[in-house]
């Protein structure tokens, strides 16, 4: 048995083994709805999954014809999603604690993945779908890169941004709050002064989560699909943005892994 939990723990969860399967997912949903390179997930029985608390928190957003994805409406964290049809239970690997008798198996939807985002670990790489899975990917249109101008967005389109310039640098974080906050293996943040960045569309549909014991570290996420969008920080002077919500290639690659003690 495996716990789960949200960064805010509104949302608790159970999900029994023995688990099926853990891959890491480029596509650019799970890039858009995590904010970051790509979504790792664990694969277990549906009869194993159970709710401890906080169902009434998880808001779920039909990304697809044929699937939906679920987050936390509080701290926007990517939660659980069962799929009667397969008979299994999916949940973030990111939101469990200790060693859960499985590790990632592939790469899927890495014909997807970002520009910035590079795959070292030699581990079976698919562009969509492994062999086996009787499912379809859902074809997404791209945007055309402006000259001087990088963009992005969260998962449904509402919330959009631009940023002019040149990003000042690109961290992969591996914190507790980032791997509860992402439901990843790490958070990828791209940072830029705040006078480059500038809302498109959406502003308002953004919503904001701090943690309470923590001096700065704040999550903000579309609150209609739960996709992690920028947060200024104007005492600060920059801008976080979450890699995985950009459209177009920021031009820089992550240049260091912090807190790997976690």
């Amino acid at each position: 048995m495996a716990k789960g939990r949200c960064l805010c723990g509104a949302l608790n969860y159970e999900l029994d083994g023995p688990f099926s399967a853990m891959n890491h997912c480029h596509c650019s949903m799970c890039r858009k709805h995590h904010g970051t390179g790509f979504g790792t997930y664990i694969a277990g029985p549906v009869a194993g999954f159970r709710w401890i608390s906080g169902e009434d928190r998880c808001v779920h957003y039909q990304s697809s014809p044929n699937g939906a994805r679920s987050f936390c409406s509080v701290c926007g964290s990517a939660g659980p999603t069962t799929m009667l049809e397969h008979g299994i239970a999916v949940a973030p690997a990111a939101a469990f604690e200790g060693e859960l008798g499985i590790k990632p198996q592939s790469h899927i939807f890495a014909g997807s993945k970002a520009p910035w985002d590079l795959i070292t670990d030699g581990l079976p790489e698919f562009d969509a779908y492994p062999p086996g899975f009787d499912a379809q990917g859902v074809a997404r249109p791209g945007v055309t890169p402006r000259a001087g101008i990088t963009e992005g967005s969260c998962l449904c389109g509402g919330v959009g941004y631009e940023i002019t310039g040149a990003p000042v640098r690109m961290i992969n974080c591996h914190c507790s709050r980032c791997r509860l906050g992402r439901a990843a293996a790490h958070a990828t943040n791209v940072f830029y002064k705040l006078d480059q960045f500038s809302w498109v569309r959406g502003a308002s549909l953004v919503t904001e989560f701090k943690v309470p014991d923590a001096q700065f570290h704040t999550v903000a996420f579309c609150s209609r699909c739960g996709g992690k969008v920028p947060r200024p920080f104007p005492q600060r002077g920059v801008v976080v943005v979450p890699a995985g919500s950009l459209d177009t290639d920021p031009g820089m690659r992550a240049q260091a892994h912090i807190f790997v003690a976690d």
